[in-house]
């Protein structure tokens, strides 16, 4: 464990605003020890989703901040971290490695009045680490935090992240909904697939039945991606390790839900997500084939999921990042996520002037068709 402490800096600079403490500790289990507060985040900032992340990922540092505000000393927010080497750059990120939707802080009881100076705080500590850092790099971040902003998100720009988050708000009565959204005709695609002995939705509720239902997701998940000439790495070692111990953490409590379109003929689509509280957001989605396409089986597992929760007390569901029409079409509104590049050191600067560029390219969509255009003849010309 490393202990670094930032006190009051610069009256010039910051007001004589007092400073904080940032505590940097490499194991998770040890850090949720020295955290007091319950604290706040998102869904992914659940300490189910964090013990099972940083057991199955153990190939990178864990190396989480918490940061104490130094005039009260009461701990304002736990900042789940990494630090680990690529292509010989040495960086700090969130611990996501493309799993986490929405990174963020786990926010203590008392709001952090001023985000600047604690962003200040938690820099001044990373720079200081015995082993180095050239490049932080803090992505998909949301402006809010449980209803709080998110201090973090202060050292970016709001939207610059190219992925955006898609949620639903229901009312109470989910009829409304269904009405809102007749035009994909969904009650269709349960009669037809109603015309199948045996066929139903479920919700799993043993977490055997939900490990099986989850070796099915990833078969069903792989084999729609080989048929798109895509890579699948969802199964390999730690992502797999990760959502079967998500699964055994979560399921029997509620926070990880696992459903299924079943029928006499086997599984024929699954869903798996987390919930807190009233909100609930889709990981993952997966359906048997061509074969179904006629029932839309991927989003009516969808539907029936969100149906059963509503009944349950959920009124908001998150269809996770990314741009799909299906998405819209489901009544999602998107709102936007922030990424933050930060050098510390002069190998990390080309990663962060890479990163701006190609946060200005995605605002002058006509000029970012041009450069890719062109890049792509240059590695044309280059075979």
């Amino acid at each position: 464990m490393t202990v670094l402490e930032v006190g009051r800096l610069s009256s010039r600079a910051f007001s004589g605003v007092s400073g904080f403490r940032v505590e940097l500790v490499r194991d998770w289990t040890q850090a949720l020890s020295r955290w007091g507060n319950a604290g706040s985040g998102t869904s992914f900032q659940h300490t189910h989703w964090l013990a099972a992340w940083y057991g199955a990922f153990d190939a990178v540092s864990p190396l989480i901040a918490i940061i104490s505000d130094n005039a009260t000393d009461q701990q304002v927010a736990m900042v789940p971290l990494i630090h680990r080497v690529k292509g010989g750059i040495r960086i700090v990120e969130f611990a996501d490695l493309d799993l986490t939707d929405y990174n963020a802080p786990i926010l203590g009881q008392r709001d952090v009045t001023d985000a600047r100076l604690l962003c200040q705080a938690l820099m001044a500590a990373l720079r200081r680490l015995p082993e180095g850092i050239d490049l932080i790099r803090l992505r998909k971040m949301p402006a809010y935090v449980d209803g709080r902003p998110n201090p973090l998100a202060s050292l970016g720009r709001m939207g610059s992240c190219s992925l955006n988050g898609n949620l639903i708000v229901i009312g109470d009565d989910f009829d409304v909904y269904r009405a809102s959204i007749k035009r994909m005709q969904l009650p269709r695609s349960w009669r037809v697939f109603n015309r199948f002995p045996g066929a139903t939705f479920r919700i799993v509720a043993s977490v055997d039945e939900a490990l099986a239902l989850l070796d099915t997701t990833d078969a069903q998940q792989q084999a729609r991606m080989h048929s798109l000439g895509s890579p699948f790495s969802l199964n390999d070692e730690s992502p797999a390790r990760f959502y079967r111990d998500l699964v055994g953490r979560g399921l029997e409590e509620g926070y990880v839900v696992a459903s299924a379109l079943v029928c006499g003929e086997g599984i024929v689509a699954t869903g798996l997500g987390i919930r807190r509280g009233t909100s609930f957001v889709f990981l993952r989605i997966s359906n048997a084939g061509k074969r179904w396409s006629h029932c839309s089986p991927s989003r009516l597992v969808i539907e029936r999921t969100m149906a059963a929760l509503h009944k349950d007390g959920v009124r908001q569901f998150d269809l996770s990042i990314g741009n799909y029409a299906f998405k819209r079409r489901f009544g999602a509104a998107q709102f936007p996520l922030t990424d933050a590049s930060i050098a510390l050191g002069w190998r990390g600067i080309p990663y962060v002037l890479r990163d701006y560029a190609a946060q200005w390219l995605r605002g002058h969509p006509w000029l970012a068709k041009r450069v890719g255009r062109a890049l792509g003849k240059l590695s044309h010309d280059g075979e």
